[in-house]
């Protein structure tokens, strides 16, 4: 069997923990390209933070609604690759979910009941109708003050796409790479092994999986209503907010995405938390190649549902 080094790499970004675990030959060059794909990690969470002040993505949500704003041709890229995933998902999932998510207290803070007017207000500054993209100048323009963009349901997913391929780039074919363990792809397999073995934990019970799923030059995204949320009359309110209807997902309470590209898993692990598991449909019909599972609760959140999709359902 060919001879294999095993080098660890981490580092903080985007409110989580990034890591990579590398299998190759000279750990020397191995480690030199690892240390570079977290570095591109570092330098998107730089660039696309809300919370960096001198982030490109806080100053184009302070100037877009006067003026055309031109970006980083990736940056601009992103954004339209993002659009086109709002199309697909119906609008379930939208960067512009922004003024919604601070209506509801969850952009730096743990969440509070806002007043169901200002919600209904807020809405009218949530769409991707807003967002005017011009492809000739690169440029980015908000058609209505107080649109602003929040990149946190599609960063983690395109940090790990870009790292990739420059694990790639160097050479590097056995690699598994993870932002929160809630981002994760796998590249290439382990020695001996024929893919990552990965599990997707159960929303109800701690340390109990839901499912494992086998990562082989692919993606896997899981979105959840657990972790940020606060209690209000009794009713429990989590951070995912519909931006089709301004309120948070209340009775979906997992999904789960498997596809080859991690960008775009994200995306679609949040639609199918707003959608719930009649979105499964919609995905398989635009992403055939999808593993999905959707986790809700039943009437009066005394049961548990769950529904697939993909090679295991």
């Amino acid at each position: 069997m060919e001879p294999f080094t095993l080098t660890r790499l981490a580092c903080r970004a985007m409110g989580t923990r990034f890591e990579l675990v590398l299998y190759g030959a000279e750990a020397v060059r191995l480690r030199a390209a690892g240390e570079e794909a977290l570095a591109e990690i570092e330098r998107l969470d730089a660039q696309l933070s809300l919370y960096h002040p001198p982030s490109e993505l806080r100053g184009l949500n302070a100037r877009a609604a006067r003026e055309p704003v031109a970006l980083e041709p990736r940056f601009f890229r992103l954004l339209q690759q993002a659009k086109q995933l709002g199309t697909e998902t119906e609008g379930a999932f939208d960067l512009t979910v922004a003024p919604l998510l601070e209506c509801w207290g969850f952009q730096g803070g743990t969440g509070a009941y806002p007043d169901p007017a200002t919600v209904e207000a807020v809405r009218g500054r949530v769409g991707w109708s807003l967002l005017e993209l011009d492809e000739s100048n690169l440029t980015v323009r908000f058609r209505s003050p107080g649109v602003r963009l929040d990149l946190g349901a599609i960063g983690k997913g395109y940090a790990l796409e870009r790292a990739a391929a420059i694990l790639r780039d160097h050479g590097v074919r056995r690699a598994l790479l993870h932002g929160g363990t809630s981002s994760v792809y796998g590249l290439g397999a382990p020695p001996g092994a024929l893919a990552w073995e990965v599990a997707i934990d159960h929303p109800c019970r701690p340390g109990a999986p839901l499912a494992r799923v086998a990562l082989r030059d692919q993606a896997l995204s899981v979105s959840a209503v657990t972790g940020k949320f606060f209690l209000w009359e009794g009713q429990r309110f989590g951070h995912i907010v519909d931006p089709r209807t301004g309120w948070p997902v209340r009775e979906t309470l997992l999904a789960a995405v498997v596809l080859p590209s991690p960008t775009v898993a994200e995306a679609w692990s949040t639609a199918l938390l707003v959608l719930g598991p009649e979105g499964l449909a919609r995905l398989r019909e635009r992403r055939p190649e999808a593993q999905a599972w959707v986790a809700s609760s039943g009437p009066e959140g005394t049961e548990l549902r769950v529904e697939r999709i993909g090679l295991e359902g």
